[in-house]
């Protein structure tokens, strides 16, 4: 998408411009507060700089920016035990909300990507005590 540049940004001052990275903020922001979720999802490369001591609050959002308008991509890891679809639409409306109420754009989507879900301390079991290998496809 192009830059941000809407026709309220120009101010007898000067140009105001968000740069996307401010809305990746405000995004993770919104979503990590919503009850269900355990954590942002950064994926691989995301692991690797929080366990080098960088502090990343943007961690598992992808956002696109126009002219007025903003698409939003977040991953996160759901918390066991708390309805998947319940905590996907609060995670789409809190940052819905959280976006267009700082930055004056319209949300046109927030895509919610599931990748894990996290299990309580004393239910995580070894993985290899607990895998079961099936001989037959379940799923069809």
């Amino acid at each position: 998408m192009e830059e941000f540049s809407p026709d309220l940004d120009r101010t007898e001052l000067g140009k105001v411009q968000i740069a996307p990275e401010v809305l990746e903020v405000i995004a993770g922001m919104a979503a990590s507060e919503v009850e269900g979720v355990a954590q942002m999802s950064g994926g691989f490369v995301g692991e690797i700089a929080e366990r080098l001591g960088r502090k990343n609050i943007a961690r598992g959002v992808r956002v696109e920016v126009g002219s007025r308008e903003a698409a939003v991509d977040v991953s996160i890891i759901v918390k066991y035990g708390h309805r998947i679809p319940d905590v996907a639409r609060n995670i789409q409306d809190s940052v819905r909300n959280a976006i267009e109420s700082m930055t004056g754009l319209s949300v046109i989507e927030v895509n919610v990507h599931i990748v894990d879900v996290e299990l309580k301390a004393e239910e995580k079991a070894p993985a290899a005590a607990t895998a079961v290998v099936e001989d037959y496809q379940r799923v069809r």
